[in-house]
């Protein structure tokens, strides 16, 4: 995409870019002429499928508070060096540990540090994001990536996870209340089975409940949150869109 003489160029933050969703996310908005800052756990891979490089990514451990308030301060430098805002944040990234086999986890067999680790990541970083990184009094949007299991009890997703989506999508709704105001929308999506590198082994067996019988493509993820990011949605606010093909109703 050419950008026209003194137009921005916009600038996403994501995290969780480095599989799945993430890496479809980066293309869509890359595609589009965003500059994307991605973030996540492993360093940049020599082998990326889009052409930003090491300068447009940031390696943080979210599982971590001092972290992700060092990996909010790079932020705001990369901006500030490019004499740049923010225009859109998504927290994609998410944890969900397993049992023994990679078995269900439970709320009665979930340890008390694995449910703080879980929380951290999937639902504290997100608004400490969200506050340390958007710019106040110009437009910006924050999407939230929840899940089916976070209205649902799911036979793969365990308790921990499961309640930190949940809590995820209500943040989402106050977050909507309060950034509004100052110029910026937060929504969420919920994403159902999506055809990933981290399926559990037997998600085959749930198409059968799918109305659309069919898993999901990260891409088709992609386009939402492309959509709730960009000015082709600029009247939603604090709305959580089902991506599952019908698997909720």
């Amino acid at each position: 995409m050419t950008l026209m003489p003194n137009e921005e160029r916009k600038t996403l933050v994501l995290t969780g870019a480095s599989r799945g969703i993430g890496h479809a996310t980066v293309k869509r908005f890359s595609s589009a002429g965003w500059r994307v800052i991605s973030c996540s756990r492993q360093p940049f891979p020599e082998d990326c499928p889009w052409e930003a490089g090491p300068e447009d990514h940031i390696q943080v451990d979210l599982a971590d508070p001092d972290s992700t308030i060092e990996a909010v301060a790079e932020i705001k430098d990369r901006l500030t060096a490019q004499g740049s805002r923010l225009n859109a944040l998504v927290n994609n990234a998410a944890i969900s540990p397993k049992g023994q086999g990679g078995s269900r986890l439970s709320s009665l067999d979930t340890r008390i540090e694995d449910w703080s680790a879980v929380f951290q990541v999937n639902f504290f970083a997100a608004i400490m994001l969200a506050r340390g990184s958007m710019s106040r009094g110009a437009s910006g949007a924050v999407v939230n990536v929840s899940s089916i299991a976070g209205g649902r009890v799911h036979p793969f997703a365990g308790s921990a996870y499961a309640t930190s989506k949940a809590a995820l999508a209500a943040l989402t709704r106050e977050m909507a209340a309060d950034f509004a105001p100052l110029g910026i929308r937060v929504n969420a999506i919920s994403p159902g089975e999506i055809d990933t590198a981290i399926l559990s082994p037997g998600t085959e067996a749930l198409v059968a409940d799918i109305p659309m019988r069919r898993i999901g493509l990260p891409e088709e993820v992609a386009k939402v949150i492309y959509f709730l990011c960009t000015d082709q949605s600029s009247y939603i606010n604090g709305a959580e869109l089902h991506i599952n093909g019908g698997q909720h109703v």
